[in-house]
């Protein structure tokens, strides 16, 4: 799939999910030479959506076990890459990764991520700039692989997975398979 900043793209979910979520869609802007904007759209009966709460906008783990967005980022050709979390709460993780899910550690950034997040009772939105040489350095010209994916938990606290493209087997955000988007820097 090659990049283009205006379109939207719909994340496919995984299995069965709540009648309460009608789709996510996320697209990817690129800002200033350095910068990249992830947009998300979450469509659903957002009273139904467990959404976690406002906090401060520091770093935190495990935010995939709730609402959460994620974008993983790999260099076309080099081995490893990172994974990032947004939750709608402002807090955000980024990790890197030796290879497929081998080698995670906290990755250090110089600027976090700013969230932006916006409720309404039809949907959920999330906009998350991150800078790229935070993650792979000063790089122009590097062919970027990602994989957009989203984590979304219902009233009952079930769980659904949506991503670009789903891997073979179960719900894995990690695999190959999915870096499926392709951008230029």
């Amino acid at each position: 799939m090659t990049f283009v900043e205006t379109q939207w793209a719909p994340l496919v979910g995984y299995g069965s999910h709540s009648d309460a979520i009608r789709g996510v869609e996320v697209r990817v802007r690129k800002r200033e030479s350095d910068t990249l904007v992830f947009q998300y759209v979450l469509r659903a009966e957002m009273p139904r959506i467990r959404v976690p709460s406002a906090q401060s906008p520091v770093r935190a783990d495990e935010l995939w076990k709730h609402t959460c967005f994620e974008a993983f980022i790999a260099v076309a050709g080099a081995p490893g890459y990172y994974e990032l979390n947004f939750s709608p709460s402002r807090r955000w993780a980024v990790y890197s990764f030796s290879g497929y899910r081998a080698g995670m550690s906290p990755t250090n950034v110089t600027v976090p991520p700013a969230l932006d997040v916006r409720s309404f009772d039809d949907r959920l939105e999330l906009d998350a700039a991150v800078r790229v040489p935070d993650l792979i350095g000063q790089q122009p010209g590097r062919m970027l692989k990602l994989a957009l994916t989203t984590v979304v938990e219902d009233d009952s606290g079930t769980l659904s997975y949506w991503a670009l493209k789903h891997a073979p087997g179960k719900p894995d955000f990690h695999h190959p398979d999915g870096f499926v988007l392709e951008l230029t820097l």
